[in-house]
């Protein structure tokens, strides 16, 4: 890709101004990004600057720095990376963009650029005789599935031939509307043609099959054998009440760590609530009288270190000749 730089200066306005719908939408946008981040306004200040005037001008772009306090080096590096930026005067009506990469090239982007030079100008960048038509070849437009592809300003013109791009251009030049998007029979980026696959409605049924209960744990060796299952009430007899599960340790036998993982501990011991906890935990450093000082009976003899400096390498760096003690 060419080196993007701005228009020559004698063509460069002396300044630049948002109308007052731009500029009321030019704020509204910049409030979309939280406090430290409106910087990330820049794109689409920078857009509806180049919608406003056609192309983005040097005065457009300090002035997009200033409402954005950023350095204007910093704006001029994002209008010069992005091709979708137009950096001099282009086509009043169309700035046809002709994508040149591998796809596109392998789809006949050649022919689409014969087609531009023949209908607009031999040479890109160039506008034709009444200024309303230009062009140009980028990288990629982002549709390679819908290749070969052009674009104008916003809307793209996909799966072109050069017939059909001809048409484009003279419907483009004449102000009639053109149907943006793939110009063939084909739903957005789906398969040419229509669907080829998976026509026929769906003939497998779904069913839902709940997953077994866990299997009963074995007995342990000696254990009595467990109770046969009650049968059941005769007809009309009164229902006996259910009887709560045996408890032990404070909470119901058939709660473990298995079904309750927040159980842990010693086994069979009872659970405390957090505030109860906590509060066993305040008289414990009060009784301790830990009130957040370096306790001397847990570092005995020391003065600022977890162990006196002596004992390690008689406080000689590492790698340095050891002396006798007393010389050095």
């Amino acid at each position: 890709m060419s080196v993007r730089r701005l228009a020559d200066e004698s063509i460069q306005p002396a300044a630049f101004a948002f109308s007052p719908e731009n500029q009321a939408w030019a704020e509204k946008k910049i409030l979309d990004y939280p406090p430290g981040r409106q910087q990330s306004a820049v794109i689409p200040l920078l857009m509806r600057a180049q919608d406003q005037d056609g192309w983005v001008t040097r005065a457009a772009i300090e002035t997009v720095a200033r409402m954005l306090d950023m350095a204007y080096i910093r704006v001029l590096e994002v209008a010069t990376f992005y091709t979708q930026f137009q950096l001099k005067p282009v086509g009043t009506k169309a700035h046809i963009q002709i994508c040149g990469t591998t796809p596109c090239m392998l789809r006949g982007a050649e022919a689409l650029r014969e087609v531009c030079q023949h209908k607009i100008h031999h040479e890109p960048h160039t506008l034709n005789a009444d200024g309303t038509m230009s062009w140009e070849e980028v990288e990629c437009l982002g549709a390679c599935v819908n290749a070969p592809l052009v674009a104008n300003f916003h809307d793209t013109y996909e799966d072109l031939t050069p017939a059909r791009l001809e048409e484009i251009i003279d419907d483009l030049h004449a102000g009639r509307p053109v149907k943006p998007g793939t110009q063939i029979n084909r739903l957005n980026s789906a398969a040419e043609g229509g669907q080829t696959t998976l026509t026929e409605p769906p003939t497998a049924q779904r069913t839902y099959k709940p997953m077994p209960p866990p299997p009963e744990p074995a007995p342990a060796p000696g254990a009595p054998a467990p109770a046969a299952p009650a049968a059941p009430a005769p007809a009309g007899s009164a229902a006996p009440a259910a009887k709560q599960a045996p408890t032990q340790a404070g909470r119901p036998r058939d709660v473990g760590e298995e079904a309750a993982p927040a159980i842990k501990g010693p086994k069979g011991a009872v659970k405390v609530s957090e505030a109860k906890a906590e509060a066993e935990r305040a008289r414990a450093n009060a009784a301790a009288k830990a009130d957040g000082t370096p306790n001397d009976a847990m570092r005995e003899g020391a003065t600022g270190a977890e162990s006196p400096a002596g004992k390690k390498d008689a406080g000689k760096a590492p790698g340095k000749p050891r002396t006798k003690k007393g010389t050095e």
